[in-house]
């Protein structure tokens, strides 16, 4: 047993070896393939043979998912008629990791015609693949896991880091956030989460910290502390939203005034918090959020508190605590 345990770490420590290769690889070809998809009107098209296939097909539905159209082209279809889903609008990214793979170069000749620019992931950068792309980059590895250095184990491991990588950086330039994620997954966890009302999913009575304006800051950091949320309301007698008190507001008076104990809660609050109303859905209230960098946010109806939400319970940090 402990022999197959050995192995089964020696197949981890070489794949994860791998993809750590991949780091130093990275260059301005990289750039470049994140700019030709980030400038394409089109889709990314995907294509490779075998695993590498395989591999594509993940690299699809990434893509799709975090807001760069994609689809799946298989090489011997793509000769066959398929090849006319293809436009110059388009971007392809060809995986091959000995570059040299017959499927794949043989339609090279014909994206040169459609004047669309081809990205390679190959483990060879000398290759026929590779020479013929706009851009290659290197997805090669020392070793496969493989005892016999026949089945792609690493090598596509790394490949599909690489396009993890290439999907995670576009989508930060293209700045896609969670409510957009929300609008390519309804039928996820986060989508479910995001469909609903927030008067659903916000936090209400005793979990709401509340201070009022004349309370000592002391007594306002403690029920910060309490309710572990980074903020407190100030509202009056009446419930009536008047400020909020959070993290930042703290050390900003601590800034301005240095001992800041002696302070009232309404020396420190912000006044006229934004906020949102119980009707709203998750993902208005998420947008707001991401929109104005902010973490918590009150819910109110006709001024009055009837709830917070914060930022983590929208993204699945804790549990939703569901009104009935």
């Amino acid at each position: 047993m402990s022999n197959l345990l050995d192995l089964a770490r020696e197949v981890l420590t070489i794949e994860a070896e791998g993809i750590a290769t991949l780091i130093k690889k990275l260059d301005a070809g990289f750039i470049k393939a994140v700019d030709l998809i980030y400038r394409a009107k089109g889709r990314v098209i995907v294509t490779g043979v075998g695993k590498s296939g395989i591999v594509g097909r993940k690299l699809v539905a990434t893509f799709n998912s975090t807001g760069a159209p994609a689809l799946f082209l298989h090489p011997v279809e793509a000769m066959h008629g398929d090849l006319g889903m293809v436009s110059r609008d388009d971007v392809v990214l060809a995986l091959s990791n000995s570059g040299e793979t017959k499927e794949l170069t043989i339609l090279l000749p014909s994206l040169k015609r459609l004047e669309v620019p081809v990205i390679a992931f190959t483990g060879r950068l000398q290759s026929t693949l590779a020479r013929h792309s706009q851009v290659a980059i290197d997805t090669g590895v020392p070793r496969e896991a493989c005892p016999l250095g026949l089945a792609p184990t690493a090598s596509t491991t790394a490949m599909l880091a690489m396009g993890d990588a290439l999907a995670v950086v576009l989508l930060t330039k293209r700045g896609f956030k969670a409510a957009d994620f929300r609008r390519f997954h309804p039928g996820g966890g986060l989508g479910e989460r995001l469909a609903l009302a927030i008067s659903e999913v916000m936090l209400t009575g005793e979990r709401i910290p509340l201070t009022r304006p004349n309370d000592t800051l002391e007594a306002a950091i403690q029920e910060m502390d309490q309710k572990r949320l980074g903020a407190t309301l100030v509202v009056d007698r009446r419930g009536v939203l008047q400020g909020i008190i959070t993290d930042g507001d703290l050390r900003r008076a601590l800034k301005k005034w240095g001992n800041i104990l002696g302070k009232k809660a309404k020396e420190v609050m912000t006044p006229h918090p934004r906020a949102i109303s119980p009707g709203a859905r998750a993902s208005q209230t998420l947008e707001l959020m991401e929109q104005h960098a902010i973490t918590v946010l009150p819910v109110v109806e006709a001024g009055r508190v009837q709830g917070i939400v914060h930022l983590h319970d929208l993204l699945g940090r804790g549990e939703f605590k569901f009104t009935a």
